[in-house]
């Protein structure tokens, strides 16, 4: 095996009748068997193949998830060529870059808008032939074709070496392990985007490594929203792929808690901030019921977090606590669990750090998450806890095969196949990136005595205050967050200051059924700077200053009109906070803090 496409070949000879993907429908969901998912593959690639694509080229996917994501994907890669991911979130500015930058020959569009987009950029995409549109119209001048006109000569099984078939196979079979299979953008936290090139050989690593822990079978069904543009979405897709599990995939982000119910699926992979508006949505309606509701739900966490601290230290969870736990799950938990379908066996949570106190409170709901980590020019996957042994505040022990030490400034370094090539059209940062095998990751990080990696904070993001203390801010603003359940956003401030503060953004879907319920004003203009939400912020920073050392502490806060967004900039697609972006936008806000200090 030497190719993503090869790799699915052998899905299909293996379980060919057996469900791949599950896919809405007007009905419902309909699902696709391997050998269903096969044939689509290989006539898209022959429709592709037929203008332009192949080995060498780039094809750019500029689309949210969908099984028509995976299908593209899996049918450039069977024509040799390499694919372009691109955020349907991405400005045409921003995308127009992307395109030029990695020389995509071909963009496969989603819909008219994201046609749109690139419509208005055309005269600085010279070298783009073809726009495949997914959902729209095909253009008069032959710019834009639909996807479903590719590959309509093959509608036959094709056979011997001049057939479809064999055309395909033959192409397939031309792909080397070491051929350029993904070019993924970073999101750019700190600078200009970069493409990291990511070959077949890198993301085969990561299947059979996720294989080898033995977590996941065909048994299973995995629900997928993540964004396929993002490695931790391409990831999950190969991974999927190797293991033979079928998956669900609907990428609307407003359907995910109606596709659990309905889906009933074991396992979903997520970012952070899901797993914290679920739990804030939970907090928040009950403390809006308040009475005997509000009492049994702070008893049960009570409870919950008791048995899950002491499984965390090692130590036998006396009887009167396993009865009231078990009590606590029939009367809280049990729902809670139901409304994911009830059959999760573990979420898994990936690309930002996940709070230690999100990560208690789902444990002690029976909902494990196991926290991950891996960078984009890792191939997603480095590191993983795992059910037996999760330990939170880690991201548990590397995968098989790849190779972690830290550096003497405490920069976790990595080594093996999940590394990237390079950086696109970048010897320099390469360089600078890749030394002696080692990828300098940019983060810093300890390992415990069991091998598991913990992730302090960003290494270009530590602030280092006046006083010459470091204090982790991703730390501060994660716990924040969990301490109230109406914060969308927290950025901790305080870099070369004498000490931190921060800005806070609310979640006006859990904050306006509170504020209507108490008579407040329902907008968040106007509550940012009422006393009894600055009341509620304020508690959540007092409860979390009370364990932190007095430099580390945040002194002052403000609460912000808007939230954090993509569309505004000041989050990048993966939603991660830029800090510059942030920094300049409310600096004057920041000033302020520090006047006459």
């Amino acid at each position: 095996m030497s190719s993503i496409p090869s790799l699915l070949r052998d899905r299909i000879a293996a379980t060919p009748d057996a469900e791949a993907y599950r896919t809405p429908s007007d009905d419902g969901w309909t699902s696709l068997s391997w050998r269903e998912v096969g044939e689509r593959v290989r006539r898209l690639a022959l429709g592709l193949a037929e203008i332009g694509a192949g080995p060498g080229t780039r094809v750019a996917i500029l689309s949210s998830t969908r099984l028509e994501w995976i299908l593209a994907d899996l049918a450039v890669l069977a024509t040799g060529a390499a694919t372009t991911t691109i955020y349907p979130s991405n400005t045409a500015a921003e995308s127009a870059f992307i395109i030029t930058d990695s020389g995509s020959a071909i963009v496969i569009a989603e819909d008219d808008d994201q046609v749109a987009k690139l419509r208005s950029v055309q005269k600085e995409l010279p070298d783009v032939t073809r726009v495949v549109v997914i959902d729209g119209t095909p253009s008069d001048d032959g710019w834009v074709v639909p996807l479903a006109s590719l590959g309509g000569d093959g509608d036959g099984d094709g056979d011997g070496d001049g057939g479809p078939a064999g055309d395909y196979d033959a192409m397939v079979d031309a792909i080397a392990q070491d051929d350029l299979a993904t070019l993924i953008y970073t999101s750019g936290t700190t600078g200009r985007p970069k493409g990291v090139e990511l070959t077949h050989d890198n993301w085969l690593y990561t299947g059979a490594a996720v294989r080898e822990l033995d977590l996941i079978s065909g048994d299973d069904l995995h629900f997928l929203w993540l964004p396929l543009s993002h490695s931790f979405g391409k990831l999950l897709q190969v991974v999927m792929i190797d293991i033979g599990v079928p998956t669900a995939v609907d990428g609307r982000l407003d359907r995910i808690a109606e596709n659990l119910g309905a889906l009933k699926p074991t396992f979903m992979a997520a970012a952070p901030r899901i797993f914290e508006k679920i739990h804030n949505t939970v907090a928040a309606t009950v403390r809006n019921d308040g009475g005997v509701k509000l009492r049994i739900f702070e008893w049960a966490r009570r409870t919950g977090l008791r048995v899950v601290r002491a499984r965390q230290r090692g130590v036998a969870v006396p009887l009167t606590t396993r009865v009231e736990y078990a009590l606590a799950d029939r009367l809280v938990f049990a729902k809670l669990r139901e409304r994911f379908g009830g059959r999760i066996r573990f979420f898994i949570s990936g690309s930002a750090p996940l709070s230690r106190d999100i990560a208690e409170f789902f444990d002690a709901a029976g909902l494990t998450i196991l926290e991950g980590y891996g960078l984009t020019e890792t191939s997603a996957g480095s590191f993983l806890n795992r059910p037996e042994t999760v330990k939170f505040g880690t991201v548990g022990p590397p995968l098989p095969g790849t190779r972690v030490r830290i550096a003497e400034d405490g920069e976790v370094l990595i080594g093996g196949r999940g590394v990237m090539r390079g950086y696109h059209g970048l010897p320099e940062e390469t360089a600078a990136a890749l030394e002696d095998g080692w990828l300098h990751t940019g983060d810093i990080g300890e390992i415990d005595s069991e091998g598991r990696l913990a992730i302090t904070d960003r290494k270009k993001e530590l602030i280092k205050t006046s006083g010459g203390k470091y204090v982790a801010p991703t730390y501060l603003e994660g716990r924040i967050k969990a301490a109230c359940p109406y914060v969308s956003h927290v950025f901790v401030h305080g870099d070369r200051r004498n000490y931190c503060t921060a800005l806070v953004t609310l979640d006006m879907d859990v904050v306006r059924p509170w504020a209507e319920a108490e008579g407040l004003p329902a907008e968040a203009e106007a509550l940012r700077e009422h006393p009894r939400m600055r009341e509620e912020v304020a508690k959540a920073v007092d409860q979390v200053n009370a364990g932190e050392a007095s430099y580390a502490t945040v002194k002052k806060f403000a609460i912000l009109s808007e939230d954090f967004t993509v569309e505004s900039g000041e989050l990048t697609p993966s939603l991660k906070i830029r800090r510059k972006v942030v920094e300049e936008r409310h600096g004057d806000v920041l000033d302020a803090f520090y006047d006459g200090a």
